[in-house]
């Protein structure tokens, strides 16, 4: 536990330093926020109520690029030699990778209260109760951490931090062929079956429903499902992974 924490400080701390970064996890809500909400809300939703339907989408596409930011990260320390320095410290893998996950937690944790911010400025209002907003924020707590270590599988495998970064590009694609800022009745019928049967979907029908007091069905369910099974698959994938690396 102690190395974990260590670990996940280190990881805090170099997320501070890439001030570009940095800047650029914050600044994406405010820019998307405004962007869909005054450039194509009118078009989408003409009664003014896009805002309460688009703000679970803004999260999850501001998810996804903190994920990217993970993938970098482990990709950088496998490439640099600063492994080496750790296992002459017998510091272990897993507090490695577990530091940079959370750190990736953190920072999309920060992302979604300027989300938030931003929205409530723009007129979004709220109607969850308490056991509402913990959902939201538990199902958005296991996505994050579902797909950053995903990330941190694809950082393992990247020969290089640019090649790493390229995984922002499906974690970014996902989030549009959903039904974060379109209902997915208005999409072509061949994109239809993927929309509605690919993991983004039900996480951000669960956090609109819970954020918006309605009813989310079995959508909650089989959010927690992708998340569990990504999360699953991930973890283990890494492992294996970096014990190959370091041998």
């Amino acid at each position: 536990m102690s190395e974990a924490l260590v670990m996940v400080g280190r990881s805090v701390r170099l997320s501070r330093r890439q001030v570009d970064a940095l800047i650029m996890s914050l600044a994406l809500p405010v820019m998307l926020m405004i962007v869909f909400v005054y450039l194509f809300g009118g078009a989408i939703m003409r009664d003014g109520h896009y805002v309460q339907y688009v703000v679970p989408g803004v999260i999850m596409l501001c998810a996804a690029y903190g994920s990217a930011l993970t993938a970098v990260s482990v990709c950088t320390d496998m490439s640099t030699g600063v492994i080496d320095r750790f296992r002459s410290m017998d510091v272990s893998g897993a507090a490695l990778l577990n530091g940079h996950v959370v750190a990736s937690v953190l920072r999309n944790l920060a992302s979604a209260v300027v989300v938030f911010a931003v929205a409530f400025a723009l007129g979004f209002r709220t109607h969850a109760s308490a056991a509402g907003w913990a959902g939201a924020i538990g199902l958005l707590v296991l996505f994050v951490l579902a797909i950053s270590w995903l990330a941190a599988v694809a950082g393992l495998l990247a020969p290089s931090p640019e090649s790493a970064n390229g995984f922002t590009f499906l974690a970014m694609f996902l989030p549009y062929a959903s039904s974060a800022f379109v209902p997915i009745d208005t999409m072509p019928s061949w994109l239809r079956g993927f929309a509605r049967h690919q993991p983004s979907t039900p996480v951000i029908e669960s956090i609109r429903g819970a954020l918006l007091g309605q009813p989310i069905g079995h959508s909650g369910w089989v959010a927690i499902a992708w998340c569990v099974g990504i999360l699953a698959v991930s973890v283990a994938a890494a492992t294996l992974i970096f014990r190959r690396r370091i041998r």
